[in-house]
């Protein structure tokens, strides 16, 4: 499942992170790394973008970056 898929106030573990070059890069950078546990906030009022829970502080995402980040989604 990509973490564009996970539904408000679910939470996630990454898996996997796509994308290539500066974009992967820059993902890696924001803490979105496999192993780590992310809880999507809310989303805007079109979708678009989405705001998730990493680390404790909020990342706002676009949905076409979110799509290259595969989660596992937790049981809570």
């Amino acid at each position: 499942m990509t973490l564009d898929k996970l539904k408000i106030g679910k939470s996630g573990k990454i898996t996997s992170v796509g994308g290539e070059g500066a974009l992967r890069l820059r993902f890696l950078d924001m803490g979105l790394i496999p192993h780590t546990v992310v809880r999507m906030q809310k989303t805007a009022p079109s979708g678009d973008p989405i705001q998730i829970l990493i680390r404790g502080y909020e990342l706002t995402l676009r949905l076409e970056e979110a799509s290259k980040i595969e989660i596992e989604e937790l049981s809570e």
